[in-house]
């Protein structure tokens, strides 16, 4: 049977290992899976876990699509997808075993910038659809490309996440269309909507012109408070271009957003139009031989007992979790411990922290009570906590994951990242949190930079005990 056991990190803290993977903390969470941070203790290699639930994927009749979808992502070698390097199965789970990066999102760049002039924006631009139209050609469609899935590598490459994956719930019927509606309302194609059946592809395209539009414009062509409002625009394709786009951008931009597919353009004439030819690389491919044994062993029915893996919990500790090494590495994208408490100045990331000299209980007791009167729920599950929104927002209630996590004796990182809900309304909600906090923080991004700024080297402002 392949190893799994629970290692212990420094100070007594038990961690699970899944074969030859070290679970770390909880990098994000949806309706089936959860994708969590993992080290591969026999090459010291980072990457992420996507960890399905057996029940819910055969209570929805997912096993055939997923089996498929997985087989073709282990096959596509792109450098702008996220990699898939294998697949494991225990009892209950199924284990994805990614590519973890570390630039960060595409979206918290254009949160930072507010719009990105037209030549950065069509550098990503050309990596997407790079990789969207390699993985179309092999079958496999996006369908909720936004830009919270765009994520940068540390050379700032685009890297596409969650595709095939994020098509788990689909159902392709006998005429080949998709009847699925599902995305992100503001990114979704009218006939997506329509729920009459679509083509993949060309929903896709659509989704890839609304991102060319938030890069360069810094804001949404179709954005309404109210939802039928904005099926409606959508559905008139109802938007204008900013002043600043180029004409040739704009053109290209009104042919994407062609409410009617049948008349759209297409992929291949998108890679031809002059505005997107301009400083085109096309992508650079690998070539490797790769097994889909592990995909057949999984799905198996009758499965060997011998090809699962064994996840085993240990009593939960009654300490906060002591971040090692390696999680603290990853964390602050290199060596540069600067970038833990992030880069740029008053940004705030779908993921972000800060540190507090504060004991634990106390710093728990200050995030409760400063979030009850913002209208969230709090639910505490030792040094974790789940605050919810009571107000429905755009996207749902707003869920917030919270940790506290020992990085050195007497110092805390809390970690704050949204599990549910829109950003944008997380963006407000972590401003508003944030100053009720300010007693208990002892190091925010704000003095971190202006800390390096000035060349202080003394430490930080301690908070008022």
């Amino acid at each position: 049977m392949s190893s799994s056991s629970s290692s212990r990190a420094h100070g007594g803290v038990n961690r699970v290992r899944v074969g030859k993977y070290e679970l770390g903390r909880t990098l994000g969470e949806g309706t089936f899976a959860k994708v969590k941070f993992a080290r591969n203790v026999e090459t010291g290699e980072n990457v992420a876990i996507k960890i399905l639930d057996k029940e819910k994927v055969l209570k929805h009749k997912m096993i055939t699509q997923i089996k498929r979808e997985i087989s073709t992502m282990k096959l596509i070698r792109h450098p702008n997808v996220i990699r898939m390097f294998e697949v494991m199965a225990s009892k209950t789970k199924i284990y994805i075993v990614l590519e973890f990066v570390t630039g960060g999102e595409l979206f918290d760049k254009i949160a930072s910038k507010g719009r990105l002039k037209e030549d950065e924006a069509r550098k990503y631009f050309q990596q997407l659809i790079n990789a969207v139209d390699y993985c179309h050609s092999r079958g496999v469609f996006h369908r909720d490309l936004k830009p919270e899935n765009l994520l940068l590598d540390p050379n700032g490459n685009l890297k596409v996440s969650d595709f095939g994956l994020s098509a788990l719930p689909q159902q392709v019927r006998e005429d080949g269309l998709l009847h699925t509606t599902c995305g992100t309302p503001n990114y979704v194609a009218p006939e997506v909507i329509n729920n009459k059946g679509y083509d993949g592809a060309k929903a896709d395209l659509w989704s890839c012109g609304v991102i060319l539009f938030v890069l360069m414009a810094g804001f949404l062509p179709f954005e309404d408070s109210n939802l039928v409002a904005l099926y409606k625009k959508i559905h008139k394709a109802d938007f204008t271009c900013p002043p600043w786009f180029s004409s040739n951008a704009k053109k290209l931009i009104k042919r994407i957003l062609d409410p009617n597919p049948s008349t759209r353009i297409t992929i291949a004439e998108v890679i031809e139009n002059e505005w997107f030819k301009k400083g085109y690389q096309p992508a650079v491919f690998e070539q490797a031989d790769v097994s889909l044994d592990d995909v057949d062993a999984i799905f198996n029915e009758s499965v060997n007992a011998q090809n699962l893996v064994v996840e085993r919990r240990e009593e939960r500790p009654i300490t906060p979790v002591t971040m090692n090494a390696f999680e603290l590495i990853s964390t602050s994208q290199g060596l540069n411990l600067g970038n833990l408490f992030e880069k740029q100045m008053g940004l705030v990331k779908r993921e972000t922290r800060f540190t507090s000299k504060k004991p634990a209980n106390e710093i728990i007791s200050k995030i409760e009570e400063t979030a009850l009167p913002l209208g969230f729920d709090v639910k505490k599950n030792n040094y974790k906590l789940k605050l919810v929104g009571e107000k429905t927002g755009r996207k749902g209630h707003l869920a917030v994951a919270t940790e506290i996590l020992e990085v050195a004796p007497s110092l805390y990182m809390v970690e704050l990242r949204k599990s549910g809900g829109d950003t944008l309304e997380f963006h407000k909600f972590y401003k508003n949190l944030s100053t009720g906090l300010k007693d208990i923080v002892w190091k925010t991004a704000e003095e971190t930079i202006e800390e390096e700024r000035n060349g202080n080297r003394n430490g930080a402002k301690v908070a008022p005990a």
